[in-house]
């Protein structure tokens, strides 16, 4: 693993740590994770390869990222303030979800990069994964659909918490 991983992980998860305490939402808080995630995308994917079961893999970690996304957005805290603005608060439960998610992609990397590469690839000549690019674009899109469906599950409930109409498909 290299710096810049352990700096585009650990500051996604540091956002949603940042949010223990309650505070207003804004569209900053929103957007940031949006940010990271494109740098992260920018950095690391260099083509999406399709044969094997490479797109297998993918497809299954991109919607075990974005089932871990929604169930973190689904369980923050949302609250309409005194004033009208909508606070929030990342709980336990929400944190639990951001952080397995984060730390599993995390911790599968460390232990790759110690040791565990030989098994890997084991698992990928039995599997039909062809690269370890496949793996690249797995993992990253994981990432990616824990990031977008948390901040659009985020963005949907902020609205329906401000008394603002929810239009899904318009």
């Amino acid at each position: 693993m290299t710096t810049t991983d352990y700096l585009i992980d650990s500051s996604l998860v540091l956002l949603v740590l940042l949010q223990i305490k309650e505070r207003p939402l804004t569209a900053k808080q929103l957007l940031r994770p949006l940010v990271i995630l494109g740098i992260a995308v920018f950095s690391y994917l260099h083509g999406i390869p399709t044969a094997g079961n490479d797109l297998v893999l993918a497809g299954a970690l991109i919607v075990l990222g974005g089932a871990i996304g929604i169930a973190s957005g689904q369980t923050v805290i949302l609250r309409r303030g005194e004033a009208g603005q909508t606070l929030i608060r990342t709980g336990w439960i929400s944190g639990f979800f951001w952080v397995l998610g984060m730390g599993s992609r995390m911790a599968l990397l460390v232990w790759i990069s110690n040791g565990g590469g030989s098994t890997i690839a084991r698992f990928s000549t039995e599997h039909s994964i062809t690269s370890s690019e496949a793996w690249t674009v797995a993992l990253l899109g994981m990432a990616a659909a824990e990031v977008l469906g948390r901040t659009a599950v985020l963005a949907l409930r902020s609205r329906a918490v401000a008394g603002q109409p929810v239009l899904v498909g318009a």
